[in-house]
């Protein structure tokens, strides 16, 4: 099977098959039905044509009974051929020559008849002409018009074609008539009554006649001989042939031969005197114009097939059109676009698929939008968490220790580290806006430095050196005080000496870098991967993990990396936006 990438192709390729198959059979079968129209139609004409020669030959054969007729009813020739003997030869002359007379008058107005002749059983003879020799080597009772006529007992016989020559001397090819003379009683026979016919009107009738520019009609008698036919000489010498056989056992009809591949359609009709007329046509010459005829077919096939492929075409352009737009509107909500809406306002399944969409985006943009804002939330609550998990111990240990400089007597010191945790502490519970600019949280992770370097006394030491030209970009607050909460908790707290914080910062690539970096401890390898997840730290606050997060919600090419080497030290990198 095809496989089509679009759904277009696919309907435009069925479709056009479809309509092709379609066409192809209806042409194919209309030109059969148009064919076989014709070939009826001609049959019925050409059947028509051969019954209107046969109404011809009938009555040129009929006029041809009416002369025997007249021969028989003549008192002189029935007187002639009876068992009547004459006196002499001088009685007998007047009987011949008003016999021959008559004859002769009927030649003169029929120029197709060749001759008339009465033989008597009694051995007297009569013909057209006053003198007339029979030829002596051609026995009359051995001609088959003679036998026939005989056998008939007074009907009339017609003989096929052949060269008569009962006449001395005379050769020529004649049709007979022969017809028994019957005795007064009608009961006993007394002679033959012969007239030839020189086939000139069946020549002229049947050579007329044009079946196409080849067909023909031909005639043949009861036994299947050619009587006539326009190439007989042809036939006669084996050079062509004529399917006869199939016209031997049927009175009338029609069939169809085929000759080196050519269709010959053969129609016949049966004559009362046992002829058959035959009407023979050539199949490729009943269609005038045959092969404008196919080509008027074939055009009409083309611009049908051209005119379907242009229909399929447009039809399945406009059917996947709607499937098109609902794809290209898949595309774009997959590129992220969550405003994109399909357009589709059919009322069919397309249509429906179309509506779904749109409320699956509505649906999806929704879902984003609670998303969206649940981690606004999420991150509001656990900026929130951060501010209210300052280390309580932080607080206790920084209120004993302003207890143990007011005992001491030290007020400056008081009021000093009273003034950072007074600034500290407005610093988180400030409800203003959660990006703030970079100095206002240098500030603030100042005041806590300083608290605790006033506890931690020469314990701790730390620098800030962040370029003043970044000061204005803004932060998500408080990102730098958990980290250096866990610098001095984890790293310089337990070290021995003197520990150092380095708050710096920098513009670099397009980004904000901030690092916070310290010489304590260092950070054992499982616990630095273990950073890497969400956890609270030993100390209570939420620490790195919090602050990458957060950072990380201001695009995926921004966040924290740790670096730590045991005995060295910890470096916490913050990689912010560019500011604006």
């Amino acid at each position: 099977m095809f496989k089509f990438k679009s759904i277009q192709s696919s309907i435009s390729v069925s479709f056009s098959c479809l309509i092709l198959l379609s066409i192809t059979v209806i042409s194919f079968i209309s030109y059969r039905l148009s064919a076989d129209a014709v070939e009826t139609n001609s049959e019925r004409y050409i059947s028509e044509i051969i019954q209107q020669v046969g109404m011809n030959i009938q009555s040129y054969v009929t006029n041809m009974e009416n002369i025997s007729t007249l021969a028989l009813t003549n008192k002189d020739v029935k007187y002639y051929i009876s068992g009547t003997s004459f006196v002499s030869e001088t009685d007998r002359r007047p009987y011949e020559k008003r016999i021959s007379d008559l004859f002769q008058s009927i030649l003169i107005t029929r120029t197709d008849i060749a001759s008339i002749m009465v033989f008597g059983y009694n051995g007297r003879f009569v013909s057209d002409r006053r003198i007339t020799s029979l030829n002596p080597n051609a026995k009359l009772e051995d001609q088959p018009w003679y036998k026939n006529a005989r056998k008939e007992s007074g009907k009339s016989v017609i003989s096929a074609p052949h060269v008569q020559n009962i006449i001395q001397n005379e050769y020529r090819w004649v049709v007979s008539l022969s017809r028994e003379l019957k005795s007064a009683d009608g009961i006993a026979g007394e002679g033959i009554l012969l007239v030839d016919l020189n086939l000139k009107v069946i020549n002229d009738i049947c050579s007329h006649i044009k079946l196409g520019k080849r067909g023909y009609v031909f005639i043949v008698d009861r036994d299947g001989n050619i009587v006539y036919h326009p190439r007989q000489q042809l036939i006669y010498s084996n050079l062509e042939t004529e399917s006869i056989e199939w016209l031997q056992n049927k009175s009338s009809g029609s069939f169809i031969t085929s000759d080196g591949g050519e269709k010959r359609i053969y129609t016949f009709r049966d004559t009362p005197f046992g002829w058959k007329i035959v009407g023979v046509a050539y199949a490729s010459e009943l269609i005038a114009n045959q092969t404008q005829f196919k080509l008027s077919y074939l055009f009409w096939c083309v611009l049908g097939v051209a005119v379907a492929l242009l229909l399929s075409f447009t039809l399945s352009r406009r059917l996947s059109m709607p499937i098109r737009q609902l794809q290209g509107s898949m595309k774009q909500l997959e590129k992220g676009n969550l405003d994109i809406r399909s357009d589709i306002h059919s009322t069919d399944e397309i249509g429906q698929l179309g509506r779904t969409f749109n409320i699956m985006v509505g649906k999806i943009r929704e879902l984003m939008e609670q998303i969206i804002a649940g981690e606004e939330l999420k991150r509001r609550s656990e900026m929130k968490l951060l501010q209210a998990q300052i280390n309580p111990h932080f607080l206790y240990n920084t209120l004993d220790s302003i207890i143990w400089m007011a005992e001491r007597q030290k007020s400056a010191e008081v009021v000093q580290m009273t003034s950072s945790l007074s600034k500290l502490f407005r610093a988180i519970i400030n409800k203003s806006e959660d990006m703030i600019p970079i100095r206002l949280e240098l500030e603030h992770v100042s005041n806590y430095l300083l608290i605790q370097k006033m506890r931690y006394k020469n314990k701790l030491d730390y620098r800030i050196d962040v370029d003043p030209r970044i000061w204005h970009c803004k932060v998500s607050k408080i990102v730098l005080q958990p980290l250096v909460e866990n610098a001095i908790y984890h790293g310089i707290k337990n070290k021995p000496g003197l520990g150092e914080i380095t708050i710096s910062g920098h513009e670099a690539e397009g980004v904000i870098v901030l690092k916070v970096t310290d010489n304590g401890i260092g950070i054992p390898p499982d616990k630095l991967e273990q950073m890497g997840k969400r956890q609270a730290n030993p100390s209570g606050g939420i620490g790195v993990p919090n602050v990458g997060e957060r950072i990380r919600l201001l695009g995926d090419d921004y966040g924290v990396a740790v670096k730590s080497e045991a005995g060295i030290g910890t470096e916490v990198t913050l990689v912010l936006p560019k500011c604006e």
